[in-house]
């Protein structure tokens, strides 16, 4: 006869084992994003309307390519966790692998074609 109770049995065994991992990632990613975007909306304002020319000297700078790149890597990391958060709670088998394997890559291609278009840029 086993003396473990219902409770012993159960801890550290969440949904996914990883819960707590998760929200956290999701929380600081968040608040990064917080952060971010103000920030890049004035840069990408103060671009906006303006020639190829002095939109290419604008994100040329290092500052606004830095804060660019933070902001696609960041932000496709927040919109894969939660993606794959989402698909996890309603897809089941292997349409659930199938589906969380797209996010991820489709997220990681729109930050590497982001960081590439940005890169030729300053280039």
């Amino acid at each position: 006869m086993r003396y473990l109770t219902d409770r012993k049995r159960a801890v550290g065994k969440g949904a996914s084992g990883t819960g707590t991992e998760h929200h956290w990632a999701m929380q600081v990613s968040a608040v990064g994003l917080a952060f971010l975007l103000p920030a890049w909306l004035y840069v990408f304002g103060k671009a906006l309307g303006q020639s190829r020319e002095a939109v290419v000297a604008t994100f040329g700078h290092p500052f606004p390519a830095i804060l660019t790149g933070l902001l696609l890597v960041v932000g496709m990391r927040h919109f894969a966790k939660g993606a794959t958060m989402m698909i996890e709670d309603y897809a089941h088998g292997s349409s659930r692998k199938i589906a969380v394997m797209s996010v991820t890559s489709l997220s990681w291609v729109i930050a590497a074609t982001g960081l590439y278009a940005l890169a030729r840029m300053a280039l």
